[in-house]
């Protein structure tokens, strides 16, 4: 195609910006990745040593902030959280230990010392501290799978602290390493689902409790629980099963009323701590472990015993540990991050992601130091710390402090505490966690996230924790690599009389203009989709050639890309250009780019690109570039009416 775009002689130049050192670029490039957040900008300001000492200290340990301004008023508001969720904690923390296979008293260990941690270093004012019923479980299935916890208990034992002390330096690693993306890669949906079939396993497995069971299964998978349950029919206890489904309804009917009355929040928060009192005193009253009904038996007194020395760092098994607190360490950070993100959100401040994750890791390291096993910020333990008016981080060493008097004093009233109760409040707790509404709004608005929250279900439910979270983080990245392999281009056009130019499929009244096809990439341009953008293109004038010869209209002259969506290229994006322009130059096509950003022009500029395809041939705006399209067009017709005249003239003569 022949002609210049100075013919529209208005044109603004799309320049070329100054060439920067490499260094310079890496830096900027490396502090956006890893920096985003500029967190130390606050410590750069100070000046002097001894100021920008004190900064970073307040950087690592946020109770700096908020400490020295602490006032009793605020105190009392933390106080009274702190006891609310410490009579949540206690309960949730023997239940959960039994079910991660560990002795009840660790439960009550773990959420000692971890909050205490979390206070110094953690930036959320409202999670609350504690061990988790998915992490627990993960620990208690891929560890189960390896070591018997009653055949060999010390082993197991010893393997949770490792586990944990690997969890701990995954994640402060993450959190120092400026890595926190790697947990965005567990989408939304992917959490929903996960999330829910790992409660739909955590009740299945309840059964075992609230059916009076002594053996069961130790897979997860639905198939083997039902099994398990319905071939031991002759061994169900309906002692079990009725007190059970009694406290079940109980701890039920609470949340039910806390929803309906926010005001009763309390009720829902000390149902666990009431129905294991009721159920100690009616076990002992009827001397029902004489009938049956399990109970948790001796609790040992005291603080947590040291267990630097319980880690095993030598083979076979610390692979085992190794894998295990990956795997359970990015799902504690994942609901941990959520958690303090949603009400961070709530009360309009906020938490930086990778602080959290060095608090969150930090804590852990220390707690497999002290019998604790992994830890990170509940959701249900956050919510009624939240609801009960908590202003700092100071409720989790109030819950920590209210912990310790029951493990210095309190243990031995524990011991009446029928194991049916515990299945009853993880029940309870787990049923909290099958978001079907959230499920619902998925398959309302995207139905590929939906698919995605199915599969990590059914994954788990059918299959594994294990299963599931690979199957949901594999159908997430599968569709990530095709947003980037197959990225989307649409046709503009214009909108009457504007200079605008919008998508076709989108704005009924958008028109096409005649022998220009414009066309727009919403992706950047890598190796992984130059052949399929340069295909997709060469479609798109195929079929707009089609569409123009059976309506007798003109043919594609010029094929203007708008880039305003391209944020960056690379070599293959550049070649590939390059070998569109000489496509369509063998086609009688002009190709014209409109609004390419800085790194674009730069790209095509050192690749000579720039040169072939001709500087008058870029625009900042897509108005721009057709217009200049279409006075081309308009004088090439001009021209050839001239000629035609001419030559018929000539021949009369």
């Amino acid at each position: 195609m022949g002609g210049s775009a100075e013919a529209n002689g208005g044109a603004v130049r799309v320049p070329v910006p100054p060439a920067r050192p490499f260094l310079d670029t890496f830096r900027g490039n490396l502090k956006e990745t890893f920096f985003p957040d500029d967190p130390f900008r606050g410590v750069v300001r100070e000046r002097g040593a001894g100021r920008r000492t004190v900064a970073a200290l307040r950087y690592f340990f946020p109770f700096l902030e908020w400490a020295p301004a602490y006032r009793l008023g605020t105190f009392k508001s933390d106080l009274i959280a702190g006891i609310t969720i410490a009579s949540l904690a206690i309960p949730q923390g023997i239940s959960y230990a039994k079910l991660a296979n560990l002795p009840p008293v660790l439960g009550l260990y773990s959420s000692f010392v971890p909050p205490l941690v979390y206070a110094l270093m953690g930036s959320s004012k409202d999670l609350a501290v504690g061990t988790v019923a998915v992490a627990s479980l993960l620990i208690g299935s891929m560890l189960g799978r390896e070591v018997s916890p009653t055949e060999n208990p010390a082993l197991y034992l010893h393997l949770a602290f490792t586990a944990t002390f690997f969890a701990g330096v995954f994640q402060a690693s993450l959190g120092l390493l400026r890595l926190g993306f790697i947990v965005d890669f567990l989408s939304h949906a992917t959490i929903v689902g996960f999330m829910a079939g790992a409660a739909t396993v955590v009740c299945l497995q309840q059964l075992k409790g609230m059916l009076g069971l002594d053996h069961f299964t130790t897979s997860t998978d639905v198939v083997s629980v039902m099994d398990s349950v319905f071939t031991q029919t002759h061994e169900w206890r309906w002692e079990s099963v009725l007190l059970g489904c009694g406290f079940l309804f109980f701890l039920l009917l609470t949340r039910f009323i806390s929803k309906r009355r926010p005001k009763l929040f309390w009720m829902s928060a000390a149902a666990p701590l009431t129905s294991i009192i009721l159920g100690s005193v009616l076990v002992y009253l009827t001397h029902a472990e004489n009938h049956g009904i399990q109970v948790i038996g001796y609790l040992k007194k005291g603080l947590n015993p040291p267990s630097v020395t319980s880690l095993q760092f030598s083979p076979p098994y610390m692979m085992l540990a190794l894998k295990t607190g990956i795997i359970t360490g990015v799902i504690a950070l994942a609901e941990g991050i959520a958690v303090g993100r949603s009400f961070a959100m709530f009360k309009n401040y906020n938490i930086d992601g990778n602080k959290e994750m060095i608090a969150i890791g930090t804590m852990n390291i220390l707690g497999s130091f002290t019998s604790c096993y992994l830890t990170t910020g509940p959701f249900s333990r956050s919510a009624v710390n939240y609801n009960a008016g908590c202003k700092t981080a100071m409720s989790n060493v109030v819950m920590s402090l209210a912990v310790m008097v029951t493990l210095l004093f309190l243990t031995p009233l524990f011991h009446y505490t029928p194991l049916v109760v515990l299945s009853a409040i993880i029940i309870s707790a787990m049923l909290g966690l099958i978001d079907y509404q959230a499920a619902i709004h998925l398959w309302q608005v995207d139905k590929v996230d939906f698919c995605v929250c199915v599969g990590a279900y059914l994954g788990v439910v059918f299959g594994s924790v294990e299963v599931g979270l690979v199957v949901a983080v594999s159908i997430s990245l599968l569709r990530v690599l095709l947003f980037i392999a197959r990225p989307r281009t649409t046709v503009l056009g214009n909108i009457p009389n504007s200079m605008v130019y919008r998508r076709m499929d989108q704005y009924a009244a958008a028109q096409t203009v005649p022998g220009v096809l414009v066309l727009r990439v919403d992706a950047p341009i890598y190796f992984t989709n130059a052949s399929y953008l340069r295909e997709r293109i060469s479609r798109w004038i195929d079929d707009e050639d089609e569409r123009t010869k059976s309506k007798g209209e003109m043919g594609v002259q010029y094929v203007v890309l708008d880039m305003g969506a391209v944020g960056s290229i690379d070599t293959s994006g550049t070649s590939m250009l390059d070998e569109l322009k000489k496509s369509l130059d063998r086609r009688g096509v002009q190709i014209v780019l409109a609004n390419p950003g800085s790194e674009i022009m730069k790209k095509l500029d050192s690749s000579k690109v720039l040169e072939q395809i001709g500087h008058d041939w870029i625009f900042p705006t897509v108005g721009e570039a057709v217009a200049s399209c279409g006075y081309v067009l308009h004088s090439h017709k001009t021209a050839g009416v001239v000629k035609d005249s001419a030559a018929a003239h000539e021949s009369m003569v």
